[in-house]
């Protein structure tokens, strides 16, 4: 079997297990599990498989004419680089982790069968994503995803919050994809092809808008990457399952935006001020996002935000014309964050809440959950770039890369784009270190009455947790010697200066938010808040279920009190209540856009009731008055009639003489 047909399967197969199991999800219930991993599972056989043939060789092309389309053809297409072929690697790892876990997560769900559909189409329109070598196929596994990510998040739909945040979600990434279409339309009519490869021919020098072009693109993927200022749905997208927003966060989704502007990035080098607006993108992404992940109590949210910030030095190293270091922190991310969800996953089904306060104040939780607490240590780790931890490799690699271009060692990149990046992640680098030793704190070290037992979590929630653990531990370290050959050939091993400073401030992150922790757990042992609100026992899904719609747990007598064991709100100080919302972006976009649109939509409302209506009303109403008045004069009197008849004649043989006479 050649490469490309190998390379055919991969995304058919989960669409195919899809079909399949939304047909017989109520007909044949017992082969819904199967028809969830294995479609996946082999396709992420295949997917290794086409990874060892391409070999980070030479590219692999095919194509043949999807349909007649005049000057510019659509074809359906494949482009697999080392690029392509390691992260469709990646996609099927998390992919096929995420269906296992769903088995034991949400074993009790009676929507499994359409959610582990809809999970498959979504790991099928993510493998179109990587493997298309047509822009607009590469669009329909776009927006697929767009679409499957709506009805996933929005999996617990009889709670408000899910309904909202799936809403907000559909509506924030649609927002970036109408100029992401405008912008693919423009480059295909620029390059006079939707082929990648003769796009990326025709990127230096051949195109003549390049900095629209590049400006439009950058819309969609920061609605689809959660890049600044179209972050906000990412947040709330964790009123979804656990298990989603491990598949969406991880690898999936979020991914596709920066995996898009690596596979073009030619394109965007060609514009300067491009370059320089994704660099200060990137910055305000990592930097915001990590002192708002410092304030959030529901750890979910903490784990989105720092989604958010990994972006950001993904889009960074973007922004500074390093696309293997940009991939190289997208293949480490993807695993250590999918274990950090799936861990969550467990801790909220162990305590019975997704609130960091309320864990604060369980002693022993660590204790029910041995493997969640171990394995959530080591991502942590790993998110906060420590070595010899995965993710250490991985960001110091983006690090090193911003400081080539900050003292001008890399052509066609601004020098200012790799000081703003170099700066920006440094700063996430030594928030990434608290917040990470927060969340570890709060959730591991409580002090209080002893942890819920809801029992021990099934074997394959467990499991995945390990197989997860590997990669997180020690991907990085073996990695960066290899994956060089794969990319474009640029040297990722980490530099001395940017290696001791990123280490440095993550570990002064973790000392001071460890200092302040030891302060705010005497002041909260001398007020205690009470006990944490019990939790009915029930499956993972059925008890976060409840943690969504409870929102927080209530705090004994005192309902949604503060809690004074958070070394965060000491840190940020009045910071904290602006950093927990987002610094109110929401509140700027209802004012400048939602408040508006609801205005208009009044408006029209009004329009259409008291002035549409009232003509139509009005049309109405006349008519019928006037036959009111001839139903009116005919009474059945023949005299009557006769009389009026006469009355008639006399009245037109006046005007007749009167005529008459003038003329």
């Amino acid at each position: 079997m050649t490469t490309t047909t190998l390379a055919v399967l991969v995304p058919l197969l989960p669409f195919l297990g899809a079909v399949v199991g939304l047909l017989l999800g109520r007909t044949a219930p017992g082969f819904v599990r199967p028809l969830a991993v294995l479609p996946t599972l082999a396709s992420l056989v295949l997917a290794a498989l086409v990874a060892a043939d391409q070999g980070g060789g030479r590219a692999v092309d095919a194509a043949t004419e999807l349909t007649p389309t005049g000057s510019v053809p659509i074809e359906l297409a494949l482009h697999i680089d080392g690029f392509a072929a390691l992260v469709a690697v990646l996609v099927g790892v998390v992919a096929t982790c995420v269906q296992i876990y769903s088995m034991g997560y949400l074993r009790d769900d009676p929507r499994y069968p359409s959610y582990a559909a809809l999970v498959s189409l979504f790991t099928s329109a993510m493998l179109l994503v990587v493997y298309s070598g047509d822009l607009i196929v590469l669009l329909v596994g776009w927006e697929v995803m767009g679409i499957c990510s709506y009805f996933l998040v929005g999996h617990y739909w009889e709670t408000p919050e899910a309904r909202a945040a799936s809403i907000k979600a559909f509506l924030v990434t649609k927002l970036g994809d109408v100029p992401f279409l405008i912008g693919l339309f423009a480059l295909g009519t620029d390059a006079g092809s939707f082929r990648i490869t003769q796009v990326l021919g025709t990127a230096s020098g051949g195109l003549h808008h390049p900095t629209l072009i590049a400006l439009l693109l950058l819309a969609g993927v920061a609605g689809k990457s959660a890049q600044f200022p179209l972050h906000t749905w990412l947040p709330d997208a964790m009123a979804g399952p656990t298990p989603v927003s491990a598949l969406i966060h991880a690898a999936t989704m979020v991914a596709a935006g920066v995996y898009f502007v690596a596979r073009l990035l030619p394109v965007f080098q060609a514009s300067s001020a491009a370059m320089v607006v994704l660099a200060v993108m990137a910055a305000v992404t990592m930097a915001g996002s990590a002192l708002a992940a410092l304030a959030q109590d529901d750890i979910k949210r903490v784990l989105a935000y720092s989604t958010i910030g990994q972006l950001g030095y993904m889009t960074g190293a973007l922004a500074v014309g390093d696309r293997g270091a940009a991939v190289f922190h997208l293949l480490s991310h993807g695993a250590f964050k999918a274990l950090l969800f799936l861990a969550a996953g467990v801790i909220i089904h162990a305590a019975g809440t997704n609130s960091l306060a309320a864990m604060s104040r369980m002693s022993n939780l660590r204790d029910r959950v041995p493997d969640a607490y171990w394995t959530m240590t080591v991502a942590l780790l790993a998110l906060a770039a420590i070595p010899p931890f995965s993710g250490f490799f991985s960001k110091e690699s983006v690090l090193g890369a911003a400081e080539h271009a900050a003292t001008g060692h890399t052509g066609h990149v601004p020098a200012a784009a790799g000081w703003t990046v170099l700066v920006a992640g440094l700063l996430t680098a030594l928030l990434t270190g608290a917040y990470a030793m927060r969340l570890w704190l709060l959730a591991f070290r409580g002090r209080g009455a002893e942890a819920p037992d809801h029992g021990r979590q099934p074997l394959v929630m467990n499991a995945v947790l390990w197989v997860l653990a590997l990669p997180s531990l020690a991907f990085g370290g073996l990695a960066f010697r290899v994956l060089p050959g794969w990319f474009d050939g640029r040297d990722l091993t980490p530099t001395l200066i940017t290696s001791v400073l990123g280490t440095g401030v993550a570990l002064v992150g973790g000392i001071v938010i460890y200092g302040a922790w030891q302060h705010t757990t005497v002041l909260a042992a001398r007020a205690p808040l009470g006990a944490v609100a019990a939790h009915p026992e029930g499956g993972a899904g059925l008890v976060e279920a409840e943690a969504i719609a409870t929102h927080r747990p209530a705090y004994g007598d005192i309902a949604h009190a503060p809690d004074l064991a958070d070394p965060g709100r000491l840190l940020l100080g009045p910071l904290h209540r602006h950093a927990a919302v987002g610094f109110h972006l929401d509140a700027v976009y209802a004012a400048l856009f939602v408040r508006p649109v609801l205005a208009g939509a009044s408006l029209v409302r009004f329009l259409d009731r008291e002035v549409v209506e009232t003509y139509v009303r009005g049309a109405g109403a006349v008519p019928r008055l006037l036959g009111a008045a001839v139903r009116r004069a005919q009474t059945g009197n023949v005299q009557t009639y006769v009389s009026a008849l006469l009355a008639g004649t006399v009245v037109l043989a006046v005007a007749a003489v009167l005529l008459a006479t003038g003329a």
